[in-house]
């Protein structure tokens, strides 16, 4: 039987157990289409059923979340948590507070996460979580009942050595404090069961800057397979949060000119580069929860409405926003201008069409659960920090997560190579699976 076969059988079983979940269904899609073959080679992997395994979480968990809003009105949103699998350690993923939250989007990124964290080399499993609540225009005061309220509904099912949550989207250092002091307040102890926490409550330096430096080290990675490095190189930078900034600021201090950075109106460009000046405007109006569009008056960078990253004439395009961000006419455009490297910062912001385009250009694309692990990494290392009761400092942080990202670079260069090409998001893939495969069917059928 044919992998195309094997393929549509399988996701045939997928949808129909989980219709109308366009995102889940996409996620599974890029892992099955790379790993199934493995699987059926494998008779213990075959024996285990690890792909019909993987393809559902263990639980999703959902819960109303009630809480009070300044006019002293009674407010209602909807939370979840998926705790997806955890075979090779505790569940381990972030909490997203947004609009658009649901149970298709958090089983496809709590699926991703299962591969990301089995990447890392860590003893982490994968989960996902947060809430429909929209956190703009909301008071301080709102925002801070409102995690309280979520974390008394979550509190039971988490824990340490059981589900340890991160931050996510809209969940940043100050939500994880309102979140974690009520669960220190329902569990009567202090410990460890979440990440990204201040430093001055058992949180790791660096966990910030993690996901964007992790990136950038792995496309340094990639750069030094071909003998190169990033200086000199032409960067185009989707998005203005953490990962995109942090991105940007440690491509700059490579010698990288960042061309781009974007929000969901356009796009500020710089021919000649951004500086560290303009990276930390952006940063600030970010957290002020203002846009870019009206950039200082002695930056060389200019706002361009309506515009996308992807129009610029670069070497590397590193989209950092949000999923499915770089469609298809985009890819195209990177192909023609000759792109060489499209790495994820973003959690699968490439649509299907894009990737097909990406690969069938001969671009290196390098997929978020390789390239931006550098957060679920550090937030490992935080675990593990918390449960020696020693913390280490942003340069021992910081050589550990370069060591991390150089691993998990060897790890999908190895599974990925074919001849002198490497196929970075099948090599991450099957390095993944191989990983909690083996855990899988060692454990035997429960």
């Amino acid at each position: 039987m044919s992998r195309h076969t094997l393929v549509n059988e399988f996701m045939n079983r997928v949808e129909t157990h989980s219709p109308n979940q366009t995102e889940f269904h996409q996620a599974v899609r890029h892992v099955a289409q790379d790993v199934i073959t493995i699987e059926k080679a494998h008779s213990g992997y075959t024996a285990a059923k690890v792909l019909d395994r993987l393809a559902e979480p263990d639980r999703v968990i959902g819960f109303r979340v009630v809480w009070q809003d300044d006019a002293g009105e009674t407010q209602v949103n909807r939370g979840w948590r998926v705790q997806y699998s955890d075979a090779i350690g505790p569940y381990k993923g972030g909490l997203r507070f947004h609009p658009t939250v649901s149970p298709s989007i958090l089983k496809f990124l709590g699926f991703e996460q299962v591969f990301k964290n089995a990447l890392t080399g860590l003893p982490l499993g994968g989960g996902k979580g947060g809430a429909d609540f929209d956190p703009t225009g909301r008071s301080d005061a709102e925002i801070m009942r409102f995690c309280h309220a979520f974390m008394c509904q979550l509190a039971p099912f988490i824990g340490p050595d059981r589900d340890v949550p991160a931050g996510d989207i809209n969940v940043g250092t100050r939500e994880i404090g309102w979140l974690f002091a009520a669960y220190k307040a329902h569990a009567l102890e202090f410990t460890g069961a979440l990440t990204g926490k201040g430093a001055s409550f058992g949180g790791s330096q660096i966990r910030t800057e993690a996901t964007g430096y992790g990136l950038i080290y792995f496309v340094q990675a990639m750069l030094a397979e071909q003998g190169a490095d990033l200086a000199g190189k032409r960067v185009a930078i989707s998005g203005k949060g953490n990962v995109a900034t942090h991105a940007a600021e440690k491509a700059v201090e490579a010698g990288a000119h960042v061309i781009t950075l974007s929000d969901t109106s356009g796009t500020l460009v710089a021919e000649d580069g951004i500086d560290a000046a303009t990276i930390a405007w952006v940063r600030a109006r970010k957290q002020a929860g203002e846009d870019i569009s009206h950039p200082p008056e002695d930056t060389k960078a200019r706002y361009v409405a309506g515009a996308m990253p992807w129009e610029q004439d670069v070497d590397i395009a590193l989209p950092c926003a949000t999923q499915n961000e770089l469609d298809k006419d985009m890819a195209k455009a990177l192909v023609d201008q000759g792109t060489q490297i499209v790495a994820e910062g973003a959690n699968m912001p490439l649509t299907s069409d894009a990737i097909d385009i990406i690969a069938n250009g001969g671009l290196l694309h390098a997929p978020g659960k390789a390239a931006n692990a550098g957060g679920v990494a550090v937030s490992g290392l935080e675990m593990s920090q918390n449960s020696h009761r020693r913390y280490a400092t942003a340069e021992e942080v910081d050589a550990d997560l370069k060591q991390i990202m150089k691993r998990i670079h060897a790890r999908a260069a190895d599974e990925g190579r074919s001849g002198n090409r490497i196929d970075y998001s099948k090599g991450a893939n099957i390095a993944a699976f191989r990983t909690v495969a083996d855990a899988i069917a060692a454990m035997g059928a429960i």
